[in-house]
């Protein structure tokens, strides 16, 4: 007796990470590419978020505190309450799938020096970090972050972060802002 051809029992197609098929996780990862994570929705963070968030920019926004959370809730693509100093809780973000990421943490060090390190080690191409010192930048760029901005730093010419965040900008030059560029900001595929 002969089978039925849909009853005979195919092959699994190639799974991706946690079963799901390749296709689907390449579309994820493609998603990424074009998106921003900020970690830290102090000031600074919420600012660039907002920023990107205006110029089409897709952004992960992550903080450990429930008020800032609530206070993008509907601004920012997404925006989670989560402890980014745990590589796992980053991970369930897909985090590790971005290609940029900013911490703009500056009163906790441990925090930003930790989710740094983290970053770096997801192997994302693309780190900036806020250092509220001369030593603290010092260990950001020791840890692989390639973006560290301090205080001494020319900020609205060499620190595209607080250019854009607008902190030492007027408003009339935030509309030049150095996110405008590739590197950071989505750019159309037209």
């Amino acid at each position: 007796m002969a089978k039925h051809p849909a009853s005979s029992k195919k092959a699994a197609p190639d799974q991706g990470r946690g079963g799901r098929p390749r296709h689907r996780e390449a579309r994820r990862r493609e998603a990424r590419r074009d998106s921003v994570v900020v970690i830290g929705l102090g000031r600074f963070g919420s600012a660039l978020a907002l920023e990107l968030a205006d110029e089409d920019t897709e952004v992960l926004g992550i903080d450990h505190r429930a008020e800032a959370v609530q206070g993008l809730s509907g601004s920012l693509t997404h925006v989670v309450r989560a402890d980014s100093t745990k590589e796992e809780v980053l991970r369930q973000l897909g985090v590790h799938e971005f290609e940029r990421a900013v911490v703009g943490i500056g009163t906790d060090l441990e925090a930003s020096i930790l989710t740094a390190s983290l970053l770096v080690s997801f192997g994302i191409p693309n780190v900036w970090a806020k250092a509220i010192s001369e030593p603290h930048g010092r260990i950001l760029t020791q840890l692989g972050v390639q973006h560290a901005s301090t205080p001494s730093t020319t900020w609205a010419s060499a620190s595209p972060i607080w250019c854009a965040a607008g902190c030492w900008t007027t408003s009339s030059s935030r509309t030049t802002s150095p996110w405008s560029r590739p590197a950071l900001r989505r750019t159309s595929s037209a």
